[in-house]
This record gives structure tokens, sequence and C-alpha cells, in this order.
């Protein structure tokens, strides 16, 4: 039987700090944090969807499923906001987190976009962006 896909639930990013990294998701990106699971895992929760923070020295337990031996700063993120690209900025620029490139267009899932890129305490690469073209 074939299925198709609805929507991404969650994803999980391997992390140095999670509580670093679970601070810098709520207040650059405004997620909410939570705990999950019978270990008081940490997520940040955004919409309809959560990220899962594994800490690097969890992969090799049991209670953590997933790629054995996980690095942080390997990820590279897209998240849709709607503000544009001169108020992703200012907010990046406000919380002391350095804006590596954007606006810049790229091309989303659902058409143009406009990116601004970051990263996030582990390293990965946070694209910010809105619907919409330069003009």
């Amino acid at each position: 039987m074939r299925f198709a896909v609805d929507r991404l639930d969650h994803l999980v990013l391997t992390v140095k700090d999670v509580t670093i990294s679970a601070s810098w998701y709520q207040r650059v990106l405004g997620m909410e944090v939570g705990e999950f699971g019978p270990h008081d895992r940490t997520t940040v929760k955004f919409g309809g969807q959560k990220i899962n923070l594994r800490p690097v020295e969890a992969t090799q337990t049991e209670w953590w499923t997933g790629v054995a031996g996980g690095v942080p700063g390997t990820a590279d993120l897209c998240f849709i906001v709607t503000v544009d690209a001169e108020q992703i900025i200012a907010h990046l620029r406000d919380c002391g987190v350095a804006v590596e490139q954007g606006p810049v267009a790229k091309d989303g899932a659902l058409g143009p976009i406009t990116s601004v890129y970051c990263r996030d305490p582990d390293g990965n690469l946070i694209e910010i962006s809105t619907y919409g073209s330069l003009d």
C-alpha cells in the first residue's frame, strides 16, 4: 500500500548543551520549551511541530532512538516567519545573533522566499525566511 506524507511532526537535533540550545530557540525564534518522555527530555515547540533536543552524550543510550554518534552543528533548518527580512535582521541583532547572509532570494517549498541566515549555539545553519521576493 502506498501513502503520502502529510507534514513534518518533529525532528531531533543533537546538541552540546540542552539548556543553552533550548534557551536560544526560545529567545531568538520564540519557541516554547517543554519536556516529554520518561527521562524528562527537552523539546522546543512551534505551530504544530517540535524539535527534540538530544544531548550529544545521550546518543549512546537505549532511551534515545536514532543515529549513534550524532554530531552537533550538522543541521541546516529553514523556518518560515510572517515578518519581512529587515525585521528578521533587526530581531537577530537585538538578540546578539550574527547574520551570516541575507536577505537573499531562495526557493521555498511553496515558491519564492526571502531568507536570512544565522547559526544556533551548536553551529547549525538556521535559515529564517518569509514568503515573497526581494522586490
